[in-house]
């Protein structure tokens, strides 16, 4: 198990409370606990604009549940490099993992300070696996995967997760750049998880995201879903490709899948 007095120390940073955090406000729209009266009420503003982004926040999180089942359970995958994890919350990356395969390695990365004072949560692992967290920003995926290889073998498959983060890299040739540099170290029978948030699908969506976005907050980019879709360019969809993330692979006895605005797909390395 790893020691979760290793979470780095810039986590001792000073979280300001007095203003709200996306991550936050996030945690809060996932039914979470590690938020503050004033990322309430920025959530509550926001979903008083627009109450889907709850579902949307909900369903992006059982996306990524179903992604990680299917890589542990079907694909035999054992190792998950998540990047821009978010606080955490119920079925974290490892937590879904090591359920099913309890020798499973994570590697979780974020920068952001209130991320990293909870990374302790983050870092409990199965004693047959093992987890652990960088201290590092998207863009820099040279330093993240010098710093993954300490605790995952970069050399067997390993499954890429960035749910949600590709939105906050305002330049879309410079977030394509990224997810191929990371792609490119990984080797033959990796894989790419992706979702995020689309344009083109709900203009309600993207007027309150517009909106925030003006607000002075820090922006989250909404991208069509040919952008989304070209991240995995070279890589071999798995069925049925990239889709609005509630009919991704559905579970049996889910509602009927709706179309809304947050497409993903997961994706493997010939």
């Amino acid at each position: 198990m790893t020691d979760p007095a290793t979470a780095p120390a810039s986590a001792q940073q000073k979280i300001d409370t007095s203003v709200p955090h996306s991550a936050r406000i996030w945690n809060y729209w996932l039914g979470g606990k590690d938020n503050y009266p004033v990322d309430e009420e920025a959530g509550d503003a926001y979903t008083g604009v627009f109450p889907g982004i709850v579902t949307i926040a909900r369903s992006s999180r059982a996306f990524l549940r179903r992604n990680i089942t299917y890589l542990a359970g079907e694909q035999g995958i054992r190792q998950f490099l998540d990047i821009g994890t978010g606080l955490p919350t119920a079925d974290n990356t490892h937590q879904v993992a090591q359920r099913i395969a309890p020798d499973a390695r994570i590697v979780y990365v974020d920068n952001d300070p209130m991320v990293l004072a909870h990374a302790r949560a983050l870092l409990y692992s199965t004693p047959e696996g093992a987890t652990a967290y960088v201290d590092a920003n998207v863009l820099e995926p040279e330093r993240i995967l010098q710093a993954a290889a300490g605790t995952l073998d970069l050399t067997r498959p390993t499954a890429l997760i960035l749910s949600n983060i590709l939105g906050h890299i305002a330049d879309y040739d410079q977030a394509r750049s990224v997810v191929d540099r990371l792609m490119s170290a990984l080797p033959s029978g990796s894989y790419l998880s992706i979702n995020d948030g689309s344009r083109g699908v709900d203009p309600e969506f993207e007027r309150a995201q517009d909106g925030y976005n003006s607000s002075g907050a820090v922006p989250y980019n909404l991208r069509t879903v040919e952008q989304i879709t070209s991240f995995f360019d070279g890589l071999e969809l798995v069925e049925p490709g990239v889709v609005s993330v509630q009919q991704w692979r559905p579970e049996a006895d889910a509602p009927a899948p709706e179309v809304i605005a947050e497409h993903g797909g997961l994706a493997r390395k010939p």
